[in-house]
């Protein structure tokens, strides 16, 4: 029982020491705490009644992307799904000054007393103080992920890069070697976050230490294995791989495998077809000899390489995606008749969990072969 001295539950969340508001169904702002004033600029009555891409906060992600009004919004996810976030995640909010905050968010859904979602809560702090060494991080392994390639109509080459956090522990590379020949690496490092984004720096040295093996994807791959059993040394770290070699002149593609999901080749004419290559994760120990897949791609053929994040995604009923689930995806994408950009895969991937954001690091390579 609360005597006549109790403050209300409004001063008790302005006392928080994180800015907080409230959301309805239709994203409008209802409530909006003093230190979420503080640390934004915004007063409440600039933000009541209206919802945050009405010219106020404006969240965007780490990669500079729209949130609000989007599916990927973490706030309308948790009301969609009905669950908290389970890690915090961080954005930028536009202050009333114009300037770029950096925050990091928690969010709930908002239940009646009958267990209905009538909103959503989101909690944040300012991580101004901390965002410089962290933007650092994050333009230094951007930097060793970007791929730069000369123009060849017999191909195309696209990715997508989306660490979980800030930094991830994904790595991709992709090189011409000659007039003809491309090679290309996905590694997916155990883990997520600084820990694992270390190591992937060393999986960009192994990429460039070797180069002289890395049109002999099983050649290359053991020498990048037993090179990462010393770097990762009593960790019990270990990375899963794909490395390949394709020759834009004949259409031969060779794969190697390293525990990694198998790359799926999409026909023009034909059935999807998982391209099946075994072997050990790098790292953990000397000595493993690789195998080699060899296949020749037909001019419209297309190849896509995932980390496992696009496979490994779980709904509401905890039934996990997997592989013959991202084909089904793809199939109502209607790829690769209608053609798509991964930012549209990525969102059914996320319409298919039931999280407020992808629990993994993402990150995908498709080869689409002109001839």
């Amino acid at each position: 029982m609360l005597d006549d001295n109790w403050v209300s539950p409004e001063a008790i969340l302005d006392a928080m020491n994180v800015g907080v508001y409230v959301c309805d169904r239709n994203r409008k702002i209802i409530y909006w705490s003093k230190k979420a004033e503080a640390i934004t600029g915004w007063r409440p009555e600039d933000v009541l009644g209206h919802s945050c891409r009405d010219n106020i906060l404006n969240h965007i992600d780490k990669d500079g992307r729209p949130l609000c009004g989007e599916e990927s919004c973490p706030l309308y996810r948790a009301m969609v799904t009905g669950v908290e976030a389970s890690v915090p995640i961080i954005v930028f909010a536009r202050g009333k000054n114009g300037r770029r905050i950096p925050m990091r968010v928690d969010v709930a859904p908002l239940r009646n007393p009958a267990g209905e979602v009538i909103g959503g809560v989101e909690t944040f702090r300012d991580l101004s103080p901390v965002m410089p060494d962290l933007r650092r991080a994050k333009q230094i392994q951007d930097r060793i992920n970007s791929v730069d390639l000369p123009p060849d109509a017999r191909l195309r080459f696209s990715t997508l890069y989306r660490p979980r956090d800030m930094v991830g522990g994904d790595f991709y590379a992709i090189q011409a070697e000659s007039d003809d020949r491309y090679t290309f690496m996905l590694a997916d490092m155990v883990g997520h976050g600084l820990a694992a984004a270390l190591y992937s720096v060393h999986l960009n040295l192994v990429w460039n230490k070797y180069h002289d093996l890395r049109t002999e994807p099983k050649a290359f791959t053991a020498a990048a294995n037993d090179d990462l059993v010393q770097v990762f040394g009593p960790d019990n770290s270990f990375a899963t791989a794909i490395c390949g070699v394709f020759d834009a002149r004949s259409g031969t593609l060779k794969l190697a495998g390293a525990g990694g999901p198998p790359p799926l080749l999409l026909p023009k004419d034909g059935q999807p077809q998982w391209l099946q290559t075994p072997g050990t994760p790098l790292g953990i120990a000397t000595g493993n000899a690789y195998a080699e897949l060899s296949t020749t791609l037909k001019p419209g053929d297309r190849l896509m390489v995932c980390s496992d994040g696009a496979f490994e995604v779980h709904n509401a009923a905890r039934d996990e995606l997997g592989q013959e689930g991202f084909i089904t995806i793809l199939n109502e994408l209607d790829y690769p008749r209608a053609g798509f950009h991964m930012g549209q895969l990525e969102e059914a991937l996320l319409k298919f969990s039931n999280a407020i954001r992808l629990q993994d690091d993402l990150t995908m390579i498709l080869l689409e072969y002109v001839g």
